[in-house]
């Protein structure tokens, strides 16, 4: 049996290609500030992960020799099978009638979390809370929470996203099959977490799995699709396969579900991982993408800055040569050059001020530098520079 699911190394490979173009452009477009913002990302990575690290630690019931060593020489065993070089700090938690486990990484150290229900509702056949224990260390294994960072941007496209991470769940699921002793004992496991820890020991998985035929339809096919995780009837049916030495045959979808998924960007539902993911959005959305629209405003204006004032000498040579304004910018030898950063130029040959508009937008409109002459004393051009319909930190110094 393989333990990687295939279409999650497809969807890895595509997901990596999509990230990667995405964190080159966002590099690129900001000259490198992209990367500041991202510091300002990781610091709120670990005050949000490390609360929830806390929580664990300072709640749950570290699994260890002299606590709890049945799960402890459980969740060693697993490690053992599945080839999980560094063993994660493990911790038992009461959830409140929860049934579930997650692993999660902090400062390069991952965690693997029991739920008490769990254990309690599989004390029966602890066979089957291998499956559990399999399945997160699958996560660990697999690197998923390393990658997380790395892919967020291709994790929030519509379809590709939720493919992702329900593909990432099949997978740990083969795993959670493989640290099994018996593997007709993980769906033993699945049961406990469809229907609790007392009715699950008799669940009909057949029957349950049949209902699988269900999730066919258009809305069921939706919810999955925009969904991180199958839904529990496919994921027993895939085991049930597995177990029997056979490729699962998955149920197919609403072609009509998928085109509407398909304008659903993926958000995430997975705890520490979508909050992390959505706060990173948030980031870029609410300060890296206005301090780059500034950052290029600012570029632009000090552009039309160089033209005006290589403009303003030409202008005052041609006076001090001939004691007169030139009637246009031309004849004082002025070129007006297509300029990426400038709109127009206007020069008013009356009172020879000059007015250059730049390309970008300024508070109400498009901004302008304006330069206006006068002499001084010793009759020699002098030019005063002025920000018009501009921010404040996009106006030169020399024109504040």
């Amino acid at each position: 049996m393989q333990l990687v699911y295939k279409n999650e190394k497809r969807l890895f490979g595509l997901m990596l290609v999509l990230s990667g173009l995405v964190w080159a452009g966002l590099l690129l477009g900001t000259k490198g500030l992209v990367l500041v913002y991202a510091l300002f990302g990781f610091l709120f990575y670990c005050f949000a992960q490390s609360a929830l690290v806390s929580y664990i630690k300072g709640t749950g019931v570290r699994i260890t020799e002299e606590q709890y060593p049945d799960l402890k020489q459980q969740i060693d065993a697993c490690c053992r099978k599945l080839d999980v070089d560094k063993e994660p700090q493990a911790y038992l938690l009461q959830m409140g009638g929860m049934m579930n486990a997650f692993a999660t990484r902090f400062l390069g150290r991952d965690f693997l979390v029991l739920y008490s229900e769990v254990v309690d509702g599989l004390a029966h056949n602890p066979d089957a809370l291998n499956f559990y224990i399999g399945h997160e260390l699958g996560h660990i294994k697999r690197k998923h929470l390393s990658w997380s960072t790395v892919l967020m941007p291709a994790s929030v496209l519509p379809l590709v996203g939720a493919a992702y991470s329900r593909a990432r769940e099949y997978t740990c699921d083969r795993h959670g099959l493989a640290a099994c002793d018996n593997p007709t004992n993980a769906e033993h496991g699945l049961a406990v977490l469809a229907a609790g820890g007392k009715r699950g020991r008799g669940l009909n998985a057949q029957a349950y799995v049949d209902q699988s035929r269900q999730t066919e339809g258009f809305w069921m096919s939706f919810h999955e699709l925009v969904g991180d995780y199958p839904w529990l009837v496919k994921r027993m049916a895939a085991v049930r396969d597995l177990a029997a030495g056979r490729e699962p045959r998955q149920p197919s979808r609403s072609v009509l579900a998928s085109l509407l998924a398909l304008f659903v960007p993926r958000l995430g539902v997975g705890g520490g991982g979508a909050v992390v993911t959505v706060a990173m959005i948030g980031i870029l959305a609410a300060v890296a993408i206005p301090a780059y629209q500034g950052y290029t405003q600012k570029a632009r204006t000090m552009a039309a800055y160089r033209l005006g004032q290589d403009a303003t000498v030409k202008v005052g040579a041609y006076y001090m040569v001939n004691d007169a304004i030139p009637a246009k910018l031309e004849d004082a030898g002025v070129n007006l050059a297509s300029n990426d950063a400038v709109n127009e130029v206007q020069f008013d040959p009356d009172n020879g001020q000059l007015r250059v508009v730049t390309s970008s937008a300024g508070l109400q409109g498009p901004g302008a530098l304006v330069f206006s002459p006068s002499l001084d004393a010793k009759k020699r051009v002098v030019w005063r520079c002025s920000g018009e319909n501009l921010a404040a930190a996009a106006v030169p110094e020399a024109c504040r």
